[in-house]
């Protein structure tokens, strides 16, 4: 049966207009250059009447990233500041550089990872490091920095932790990755207790399969097409069906809402 005769769903929908469920937020989010995750979600909370700033480490496609924002948002804030979430003074520069640029920090989004497929048996010690420092460790680097930034200001904030369902899921050749993301999944239920003190919610997205040209570099199409296939709609998520979810755990809409992750899947969790 073709996914379109299995769900009306099959076919990906229009994408929702935004509702100011962000206005007048200021946030942050790494990882937002190229086309992916970060940056859909950084034009997702320009679009809910935020302002941004976009991070990465890759200077020339940040600021393409951000020229693009300010073209297509052009009454929003749109700043930017390189940062290697594997640099702890790099981290710490960014959320004091974002605090100078956008005046405060009302919501921070960690979205850099990095995957890849590799046996277990045949993984190097370089290999599981990496993934693990970018994905797990700087995203304890930027949390830790913004709780010491919320700590010091009398107004609380939001974390959004981009996670993945791997962090629940098998799959051959992610060891690396999914033992990341269900650490990124353990690390937001712990840190959301203590941010409690400073009111400040953090919660985690976890998509299963999100349609982007960046995955198809470090992912097979084969494996992309079987992944897709067993979703319940037949079909990968949009980008931006993502970056919906996380502006909505951004949003006042999700106030007693804290440690928790959501999965972002047509299948089961």
């Amino acid at each position: 049966m073709t996914a379109e005769a299995r769900s009306p769903l099959a076919t990906p929908p229009a994408e929702t207009p935004g509702h100011g469920l962000l206005a007048g937020r200021k946030a942050v989010v790494t990882a937002a250059a190229g086309t992916g995750i970060g940056f859909s979600t950084a034009r997702r909370i320009l679009l809910e009447g935020g302002d941004v700033l976009i991070s990465d480490w890759h200077e020339r496609r940040l600021g393409e990233a951000r020229d693009k924002l300010a073209e297509e948002f052009p009454e929003r804030t749109v700043a930017q500041l390189t940062c290697n979430v594997q640099d702890t003074a790099e981290v710490d520069a960014l959320i004091a550089g974002a605090a100078t640029e956008l005046g405060r920090i009302d919501v921070l989004v960690n979205n850099a990872g990095l995957g890849g497929e590799t046996p277990v048996a045949e993984m190097t010690d370089e290999e599981w490091d990496r993934v693990v420092d970018i994905t797990l460790t700087g995203t304890f680097r930027a949390t830790r920095a913004t709780l010491r930034y919320f700590g010091s200001v009398d107004h609380g904030g939001v974390i959004v932790n981009n996670a993945s369902v791997l962090g629940w899921r098998a799959q051959r050749g992610q060891a690396h990755y999914a033992a990341a993301k269900a650490g990124v999944m353990a690390l937001t239920r712990c840190a959301a207790i203590e941010a409690a003190d400073v009111g400040v919610r953090i919660n985690a997205v976890a998509p299963s399969i999100a349609k982007h040209p960046f995955l198809a570099k470090v992912t097979s199409d084969e494996l992309l097409d079987e992944l897709a296939s067993k979703e319940a709609y037949g079909r990968a998520a949009e980008v931006w069906e993502v970056a919906a979810t996380i502006a909505m755990l951004a949003s006042d809409y999700t106030t007693y809402l804290t440690g928790e992750v959501v999965s972002i899947s047509s299948q089961r969790a």
